[in-house]
């Protein structure tokens, strides 16, 4: 799942080697931690959150295949 959030944040930014994922795992619950550029925040958050839900319904999905939970966050 953290390749995969990576490679999605990456398409998006325009600071690429700014994307780090940081992946915390807990008895159920898998976090992944998304940190961007400042200028690229925007960018991945999108109008009124649109694009962080799409970010988070693709991890979901993908991470539903493998039956685990996986929550995504995006901090600064």
């Amino acid at each position: 799942m953290k390749e995969l959030l990576e490679y999605i944040a990456k398409s998006l930014v325009d600071f690429p080697e700014d994307v780090s994922v940081t992946e915390i795992d807990s008895d159920q619950t898998t976090v992944l931690e998304l940190r961007v550029n400042e200028a690229d925040m925007g960018k991945v958050i999108g109008k009124q959150g649109r694009i962080a839900k799409s970010i988070r319904a693709v991890i979901k999905a993908a991470a539903g295949r493998e039956n685990k939970r996986v929550v995504v966050e995006i901090v600064q």
